[in-house]
């Protein structure tokens, strides 16, 4: 439909996130997945399977939710107040999205997002930190320790216990919290609550915080060229109508953000780590293209000739947090600090 909004992500099933009853099958299998998981996590607890530390403190950034809830915005801030306290921090990823069959790399912000990783070459791009993507996460951390960093900062990992971490950071899509509150595929929990529980940080992105939890807000007030240039602010769009394209964890969070400054939003949500093509660009309209940073990079440097113009920009978000947070965490870290 030209210039009418279209979807071409993996729908989340309805009962996640609402009152839908849960189909037995669904059901069984989330008891098998809770059995397999839980047997691996108690392995490592009781040191049967062997949990490696690369020799410098370890901070992992992670949820217990499938997609996305704001990890990728809270390693950035880290890095910079890491680095802004007299750290060498490096970050270690597993870089989804990268092509099968990836080897183990060193990821700058010109790398290809096809094999670094949409994530990985945003963090690079933003901070220009030391970052290793692997799937062996211990593996990418001990490479950044003896490339010179003295903190490690694991984008996502929680769930991958090889890796023995200091710190855990557990981030919390505020609007969407836990679902329904059951484990995968019945719901979207990857481990129940209680491990969560054991995090020492838990920050909430947008919504209300309860007891114990760290408020961060996601604020936007720019645009940037994809194709290079002077950004502008976002509130020049306000009245305007925009093709917003999202293709991440909860496209609907980056929509209600370009609303909120009064911009009529044709939206257009793909799969988290998506594969831009020219089609996917086909919207009937020449109307100003609104990106996350996430999407676009996936599109710089596509050079003259492409479907790319002007016309694109990025929306680059900065990351909240009370300074409380960042004290508490500061004082965690220090005592771990190498002479």
């Amino acid at each position: 439909m030209a210039g009418g909004s279209h979807e071409r992500r993996v729908r989340l099933p309805a009962y996640w996130y609402g009152d839908v009853a849960v189909p037995i099958g669904a059901r069984l299998l989330s008891a098998l997945y809770g059995s397999v998981t839980g047997l691996r996590r108690g392995l490592y607890l009781k040191g049967w399977l062997r949990r490696r530390h690369p020799g410098v403190p370890v901070i992992v950034v992670g949820n217990i939710t499938a997609g996305g809830a704001g990890k990728t915005p809270m390693t950035i801030a880290l890095v910079e107040r890491l680095r802004s306290e007299g750290w060498t921090p490096g970050v270690a990823s597993r870089g989804y999205g990268r092509e099968k069959g990836a080897p183990p790399m060193w990821v700058e912000g010109s790398t290809d997002p096809a094999v670094g990783g949409d994530e990985p070459v945003l963090i690079a791009a933003r901070t220009g930190v030391k970052l290793r993507v692997d799937r062996d996460r211990h593996a990418a951390a001990r490479a950044l320790a003896e490339a010179g960093c003295d903190v490690v900062i694991c984008d996502d990992g929680l769930q991958h216990y090889r890796l023995a971490r200091d710190i855990e950071i557990e981030v919390v899509d505020g609007r969407r919290r836990y679902g329904n509150g059951q484990l995968l595929p019945a719901g979207p929990l990857r481990e129940l609550p209680e491990r969560a529980a054991r995090c020492d940080f838990r920050v909430v992105n947008g919504g209300e915080t309860g007891f114990g939890e760290w408020p961060m807000r996601l604020v936007a007030d720019q645009v940037q060229p994809v194709l290079g240039g002077r950004g502008r602010k976002l509130s020049a769009y306000s009245g305007q109508r925009v093709h917003a394209v999202a293709g991440i964890g909860d496209p609907e969070r980056f929509f209600t953000m370009l609303r909120g400054f009064g911009i009529a939003v044709v939206p257009h949500a793909f799969a988290d780590h998506h594969r831009y093509r020219a089609a996917d660009f086909e919207f009937g309209s020449q109307l100003p293209v609104l990106m996350t940073e996430k999407d676009a990079v996936k599109l710089a440097g596509v050079g003259e000739g492409s479907f790319v113009t002007e016309q694109y920009f990025s929306v680059p978000v900065r990351t909240e947090l009370p300074e409380a947070f960042w004290v508490s965490l500061l004082a965690k870290l220090a005592p771990l600090r190498r002479s």
